[in-house]
């Protein structure tokens, strides 16, 4: 059994001890919010008035937070309860470059930081799936790696430098938010002809482009094959907007943009993915 903190509980933060718990471990908790760490005490978890008595006599310290501004101060009031050599497990969502900086002085402070990002839903930090990433030196990823496992479905290391994964962490966060909003622009078409959500869905039980693949095709756009030309993709993006029709839509418009940029830099023949060359 393992004595651990969890500081910050949202609902993955609030996922994350109860995942604990139901493994045996003492957990306990604090959040700025006190009450939402009722429940939690009624689960088993001790709730800390404070962020150092929460740390204090732990052996992992996990943070699951807002944003950097919230890790620093929680982690400035943490300090006087943490004990020497104890890890800071940071799971919350957070610039890079200040987590680097994060990363660089806390270490030279003696201080174990490693950011831990992750691509869950409160249901996965509860059963313990989805997918975790971390970074940093493999000296100090390697002693909470199988601490960090057992608190997901799949962890990937993704490298040695300190702040990889937290720049991991918002590209794939923008994805989603990206997908989303093509999602809104696939109903948006329906609807100008009058074709309902349901049945817009079916499309893609048939077509499923991967991300993946898309990504490559842009990467490779500037030296890479034509298989689509821009000249044609162009046109294509016209008759989206045309049969929305009045219904707003949301990416192609900038899309649209992109792409009348990229003509007129004289890209028309070359493949339809330079226009995200900028």
């Amino acid at each position: 059994m393992k004595d651990v903190a969890v500081l910050g509980l949202g609902l993955l933060g609030a996922g994350f001890a109860e995942s604990l718990l139901e493994k045996g471990h003492k957990v306990r908790v604090w959040n700025r919010t006190a009450a939402k760490a009722l429940p939690l005490r009624e689960k088993g978890a001790v709730v800390a008035v404070d962020p150092a008595t929460a740390v204090r006599g732990a052996t992992h310290v996990h943070l699951v937070l807002a944003e950097d501004t919230a890790v620093d101060s929680v982690i400035a009031a943490l300090r006087p309860g943490l004990g020497a050599g104890v890890p800071i497990l940071d799971h919350s969502t957070n610039l890079p470059t200040r987590v680097a900086a994060r990363c660089k002085a806390l270490r030279a402070e003696g201080v174990r930081y490693v950011s831990a990002p992750v691509f869950m839903g409160p249901a996965n930090a509860r059963a313990a799936t989805g997918t975790m990433l971390v970074s940093g030196p493999k000296a100090e990823t390697e002693g909470v790696k199988s601490h960090l496992a057992a608190l997901t479905g799949t962890l990937v290391n993704v490298g040695e430098r300190d702040d990889l994964a937290a720049v991991f962490k918002l590209a794939g966060n923008s994805l989603f938010f990206a997908l989303s909003g093509a999602a809104a622009d696939v109903f948006s078409i329906g609807a100008g002809n009058g074709v309902d959500r349901d049945t817009m869905l079916q499309l893609f039980e048939h077509f499923v482009p991967s991300p993946a693949l898309v990504a490559k095709r842009v990467a490779s756009s500037p030296t890479g094959p034509v298989n689509f030309d821009l000249t044609m993709a162009r046109k294509d993006t016209r008759l989206m907007l045309e049969a929305a029709g009045s219904t707003p839509t949301m990416l192609l418009p900038a899309i649209a943009q992109a792409m009348d940029r990229a003509l007129a830099r004289g890209d028309g023949a070359r493949d339809y993915a330079i226009f995200a060359n900028r």
